[in-house]
């Protein structure tokens, strides 16, 4: 099983680690290179804040991008905060939930692509949407490439991501995309909280849900109400919207 989580806006502040080195899915080194190449030189321009998306407050994160290449690094189970991580509880999973983790979890980067929790990597600001010069969109950019090295792991995927990271990685059938409704509206806070809480949840089992059925029936036992709704065409992915109260 994999599940496939977005990265979080909030960052740890620093590291403490060497600089970024080996990360999972070597294939994808090369791009990352190109990518923080043209992360450096845009976060040098002028029109930086426009060009990355950014607001004037988050004016400070372009010194942050533009020493990437010798900033120190620490795991991305500590670099990423915020509301699906708080709930997530990476630091208080133990014994085979964190072996788990570190197998099943991927986080879909603007930067890196896609990473496990154990890569070590520095504090960065980039946005899968961001139109990067001259690479173009980032979602597109990395599709072709982290389909080459997801393809081929086999097993049931469960895609946590928002909209934004999803476009970077299209898992087909064997996928389930959950969405979180309250009082039939998505709440972008409850939906961050509840996929962190499905996440560990998920981790924690005993047994591994093979497929969308599977998953709809151990999301049922964990006391979700969930609508599963199959794909309606080849290569798309099911759905289950999740209620909350």
């Amino acid at each position: 099983m994999l599940i496939l989580l977005p990265p979080s806006e909030g960052k740890a502040a620093e590291g403490s680690g060497p600089p970024v080195g080996e990360l999972s899915f070597p294939a994808l080194d090369r791009s990352r290179k190109r990518v923080m190449s043209a992360l450096v030189r845009a976060s040098r321009r002028r029109d930086a804040i426009d060009v990355l998306g950014l607001t004037p407050g988050l004016a400070g994160e372009l010194a942050r991008n533009v020493a990437l290449k010798t900033a120190p690094t620490l795991p991305a189970a500590d670099l990423y905060t915020g509301v699906l991580y708080d709930n997530l509880g990476l630091r208080t999973l133990g014994g085979e939930a964190r072996s788990r983790a570190e197998e099943s979890l991927l986080i879909f980067s603007g930067l890196w692509g896609v990473v496990r929790i154990t890569d070590r990597i520095p504090p960065y600001r980039l946005s899968m949407g961001v139109n990067l010069p001259p690479l173009g969109g980032l979602g597109a950019f990395w599709r072709p490439q982290v389909s080459k090295v997801l393809d081929g792991i086999p097993g049931l995927v469960v895609d946590l991501r928002s909209a934004t990271y999803a476009s970077a990685w299209l898992p087909g059938e064997r996928s389930a995309t959950v969405r979180v409704f309250r009082d039939g509206k998505v709440v972008s806070h409850m939906a961050k909280a509840t996929r962190g809480e499905i996440a560990r949840a998920l981790l924690r089992q005993d047994t591994t849900p093979t497929s969308p059925d599977e998953l709809v029936k151990v999301l049922d036992a964990l006391g979700y109400r969930v609508e599963a709704t199959a794909p309606t065409r080849a290569g798309r992915s099911w759905t289950l919207d999740v209620h909350v109260s």
